[in-house]
């Protein structure tokens, strides 16, 4: 009985969690931290910070990729699968509802001031989320000196992602074990 209780808990929290998340991973943080990590503890700021660099290297969306850690985490395989399907649902229904009626109201002005609008709330969502990953990343020199070469090789270059995560990586595996 506990345990079925455990994978509504993950399923209702991860489904609030999908139902208020617009603009991806990073945009949901703020969001993630507060539930996960303050309110339910079902994981620390670090974790949940892993949690977001690993499912940035993994396939699949940022965030149905932490909703599936912490599942994990929190309940095994199941959990994992229940908190996922929580964090996707409200998305498919939502798409759905907008799907049939998208084409009768893009364009009025009203729609697009409200789009206008959604957009400056996620920029500074994914800017708090910037701020709050920096506060615990950016700890010494060394790990200041990843985030600039990181910054210089995606904003001057143009690297890929994926790159950039696993030269970081290499470079601190390197760095902390040369210590």
């Amino acid at each position: 009985m506990n345990t079925i209780k455990n994978l509504l808990d993950l399923f209702f929290t991860f489904s609030k969690i999908g139902l208020f998340t617009f603009g991806g991973g990073y945009a949901m943080f703020p969001l993630l931290q507060r539930e996960i990590v303050e309110k339910k503890k079902w994981a620390t700021t670090d974790e949940l910070t892993d949690y977001c660099a690993i499912g940035q290297c993994t396939p699949g969306i940022i965030a149905t990729n932490i909703a599936t850690f912490v599942g994990e985490k929190k309940n095994g395989i199941l959990g994992g699968i229940i908190a996922t399907l929580g964090f996707i649902f409200p998305a498919l229904i939502i798409i759905q509802i907008i799907a049939g009626f998208i084409e009768n109201f893009t364009h009025l002005p009203l729609v697009q001031y409200a789009f206008s609008g959604i957009r400056v709330c996620v920029s500074i969502l994914i800017f708090q989320t910037i701020i709050n990953l920096s506060k615990k990343s950016l700890i010494d020199n060394f790990t200041k000196f990843i985030f600039l070469g990181v910054i210089i090789g995606s904003l001057f270059f143009n690297l890929s992602p994926i790159l950039l995560i696993v030269l970081a990586a290499i470079l601190g595996i390197t760095i902390k074990l040369g210590r």
